[in-house]
């Protein structure tokens, strides 16, 4: 039925259409988050996105307040909101926005746990699968009410005093210190921003004058603080609602890459940063609204490609030890929960199961849906390839890969990079750098 309707849609007039859909993803009391259980509960996380009727079958994005959605995760998001949306899950972008305080999703780690009694031990598998299911129906509700789309709109704001690199570089050409989400250390928080993405990046959608969805990008870790057991969409989550409170336009963000990027220069973890980052934030969303140029919209200005790639993996990975580990009643159930995380990623790179890197196409917007938490290179040197063209990344996308860095990071030392943490090897710049130039080239 809804495949019905989402080709009823497409077939007139080669129209866009755009539905968008927002669905509580906030697991009930006494779910795991990231790393304490949910205690009570204060503002609600969302999995909210755009569908995008036009060029092909319906195109899916989507974005969850969660800490990250690997392997087995997104497959059944993707099969499920592709079901509900009438198309395929190779066009179906689901992305974690990777607050803290928040939960996992890996339906296939889990999987793994569950001979040994611990089934849900890093997740609520069965509110994990609720959200998936009301996710759908709402796309499905919103496919009834989907809106035309006369125009498109780029927009771009600078915000301020809220990335800065989290890998601060000695004299040796190592790591010398690793300034965090909440830096304490003044001699740490004065070292200059660095290398960061400090431009948000907006697409939005038009009927004549009326938006009808904002959508954005920005690069940083999302943590003020953290560890508290109240879910939370932190800083970017909380700007993001206040847009769209203050506008009445949908608004869905989305986390660049920011795996080494954090507002550590700017956050001590004082209780009162989390909305002077939020502000800051908001005030980039505004700038970007306002400097919007639109334009003309058409079927035939939106295109979609796939490049499926296979990562590397790290060759500090050892099966056995990982067995050995997973079934070791004596040692600490996250370290066994980590463990089956690891041992799906590799079990996964050995049976060469791809993970598909996509590439939307609005008009002169290229928008790349990208793996694991990418160092913010990775979207600076996508830019630089199409200087002419307005290129947003998210990352997060498939978290089941972990720490992403460049090939001269893994030997620099830090935080991400410290042996036994990532499971890339140095060579997934290349695999990953080739794949989105690909999709650029393609898309022309």
């Amino acid at each position: 039925m809804i495949a019905l309707l989402a080709a009823s849609i497409c077939g007139r007039a080669q129209e866009v259409k755009v539905a968008v859909f927002d669905v509580d993803a906030t697991p009930p009391v006494g779910s795991p988050l990231a790393y304490v259980p949910v205690k009570a509960h204060d503002v609600p996380l969302s999995c909210r996105g755009v569908v995008l009727i036009g060029k092909g079958d319906p195109i899916v994005l989507c974005a969850v307040d969660w800490i990250g959605i690997g392997s087995g995760g997104q497959r059944e998001f993707k099969e499920g909101l592709a079901h509900a949306a009438g198309t395929t899950p190779d066009r179906v972008a689901v992305h974690a926005l990777h607050q803290h305080d928040a939960p996992r999703c890996n339906f296939s780690a889990d999987a793994m746990l569950e001979p040994y009694g611990l089934s849900g031990a890093a997740f609520d598998v069965d509110h994990a699968r609720k959200v998936i299911r009301d996710a759908g129906e709402a796309i499905r509700s919103s496919l009834r009410h989907a809106v035309p789309a006369t125009h498109y709109g780029i927009g771009r704001g600078i915000i301020e005093k809220v990335a800065s690199n989290r890998r601060i570089m000695g004299p040796d050409g190592k790591v010398l210190y690793n300034r965090s989400s909440a830096t304490r250390i003044p001699k740490i928080r004065a070292f200059p921003a660095g290398t960061i993405d400090p431009e948000l990046k907006m697409l939005s959608f038009w009927n004549e004058e009326r938006c009808l969805a904002a959508v954005t990008w920005y690069a940083t870790h999302p943590q003020s603080y953290y560890r508290t057991g109240l879910p939370t969409p932190d800083f970017p989550g909380l700007a993001r609602n206040a847009r769209q409170a203050a506008t009445g336009v949908p608004h869905i963000h989305f986390n660049g890459a920011g795996g080494n990027i954090a507002a550590g220069k700017w956050n001590d973890g004082a209780r009162k940063n989390r909305q002077i980052l939020a502000d800051r934030v908001a005030a980039g969303m505004t700038r970007a609204l306002e400097s919007t140029d639109k334009h003309p919209l058409a079927a035939k200005d939106i295109d979609w490609a796939v490049q499926p790639v296979l990562l590397p993996p790290s060759s500090h990975l050892d099966a056995d030890k990982l067995k050995a580990t997973l079934a070791d009643e004596k040692a600490r159930k996250y370290s066994r929960m980590v463990a089956a995380i690891k041992l799906d990623w590799l079990q996964r790179c050995e049976r060469k199961v791809p993970i598909e890197i996509t590439c939307l196409k609005v008009g002169r917007a290229r928008v790349l849906h990208m793996p694991g938490e990418l160092f913010v290179e990775y979207q600076l040197n996508a830019q630089r390839l199409r200087p002419e063209l307005f290129v947003a990344m998210a990352a997060y996308g498939d978290y089941a890969a972990g720490y992403i860095g460049t090939e001269i990071a893994y030997g620099q030392g830090g935080y991400e990079m410290t042996p036994g943490r990532p499971k890339t090897s140095p060579q997934a710049e290349g695999v990953l750098m080739s794949a989105v130039k690909e999709l650029l080239d393609r898309l022309d």
